[in-house]
């Protein structure tokens, strides 16, 4: 018969149980220290999921505005003076097979403000371009108020005022007038924002017939846009220039207006990087916050420890316990982190009308990292305890 003692081992439900009594033990503290562990992965799990919801909500605004516009605009020659492009560019584009539709604006001298009685050299930061009726349909843009320049008011005094431009010169209802230069104008519409060309918001319109009897407007087009199939857009942006002015295509430059949110997209992912390192710190604070906690914990339990101990507690034994006391405290502030973020996250979304998302692997992720923060930071406090000799350690007061 063998007399030789072997240890019982702890199943899973009693090292929970076991590691769960410090905790229960020591409330205030635990949330204390869980609550560093909570704030970091917050942070992390808000920061993705913010800019995943505000990518997919500018992914989603590049689907509804299109990413087939470009636009070719006069650039200077060399002695720094701006080429004209041909009074026809429209029409020379609109040869090309795969436009679907092109149209055009022009700078136009005329100065503007917001009455007779103010001085000339207060503008109000407006500026006075001619368009084609057909401008609207290719940008996408849509009138707020009033109407948009049609076949007969083009050739009339009339105006349509960009969003930011009826702001500025304070114009809130139609059938307002302004001045342009010397001349009255009439408000017959205000645009919405358009959100693929923000600089005609500070815009005031007049048709191409308009510009040239009132205020001597020579015909040149000065920006020319163009919608293509979107298989066919590079294939267009090549030979745009030299479509528009075949004997100086270099004095064209063509952009596409769709690459300025696009990047707006990449730089918001730099801004995440910074800000999941701002996350990363938080969440070592307070993984050391947890260590700091057991490291006291161990000290303040010495005889508990030896009484485990003489009982016949082994040192992995007693190892595990505080080892599965600082992982349940990492979990209990990562589980709030997580659900704190994910909050955060829905609630800011709904505020700013995006649809909310939160990516399942940065909550994932954010748990393994309150794992692996509550095995490093358990580790040394954990050895620390079984080493701890029984005699010595129940003799501690």
């Amino acid at each position: 018969m063998n007399d030789d003692l072997v240890p019982s081992r702890l199943s899973p439900a009693d090292v929970l149980r076991v590691g769960a009594v410090g905790l229960r033990a020591r409330r205030a503290r635990v949330v204390l220290s869980a609550l560093g562990i909570a704030i970091g992965i917050a942070t992390m799990v808000a920061v993705v999921g913010l800019s995943e919801s505000s990518r997919a909500d500018l992914m989603a605004r590049l689907d509804r505005l299109g990413t087939n516009l470009l636009t070719a605009e006069a650039g200077k020659d060399a002695t720094g003076r701006r080429i004209q492009l041909p009074e026809n560019a429209v029409a020379m584009v609109e040869r090309v097979g795969p436009v679907l539709h092109a149209t055009a604006t022009a700078d136009v001298d005329a100065r503007i403000r917001r009455s007779d009685v103010v001085p000339d050299e207060r503008t109000a930061g407006v500026t006075t371009q001619a368009a084609r009726p057909d401008l609207l349909t290719a940008l996408g843009g849509r009138v707020a108020e009033g109407v948009w320049l049609d076949p007969a008011r083009e050739r009339l005094p009339a105006t349509v005022l960009g969003a930011v431009a009826a702001e500025r010169l304070g114009v809130a209802r139609t059938g307002e007038t302004i001045m342009m230069n010397d001349i009255r104008v009439v408000v017959v519409g205000i645009l919405k924002p358009i959100e693929l060309v923000p600089t005609l918001d500070r815009v005031a319109m007049v048709g191409f017939p308009a510009a040239e009897r009132y205020f001597g407007f020579d015909g040149h087009p000065t920006t020319v846009f163009e919608r293509s199939t979107d298989a066919s857009v590079e294939d267009v942006r090549a030979v745009l220039a030299r479509t528009i002015s075949p004997g100086d295509p270099a004095g064209v430059k063509v952009s596409r207006p769709s690459d300025a949110l696009a990047a707006k997209a990449a730089t918001d992912e730099g801004l995440t990087t910074l800000m999941l390192g701002l996350g990363a710190v938080a969440l070592l604070v307070g993984g050391v916050g947890v260590a700091n906690t057991m490291v006291v914990s161990v000290l303040e339990r010495r005889q508990e420890i030896g009484l485990r101990r003489a009982l016949g507690a082994t040192r992995g034994a007693v190892r595990l316990q505080f080892l599965t006391e600082s992982l349940l405290l990492s979990a209990l502030g990562g589980a709030a982190g997580a659900l704190l973020g994910a909050a955060a996250t829905y609630g800011f979304a709904r505020v700013q009308g995006w649809t909310a998302v939160v990516p399942p692997w940065s909550l994932a992720g954010g748990l393994g990292a309150t794992v692996v923060i509550g095995v490093l930071a358990g580790l040394y406090p954990a050895v620390r305890a079984s080493r701890l000799h029984p005699t010595r350690a129940l003799q501690a007061v």
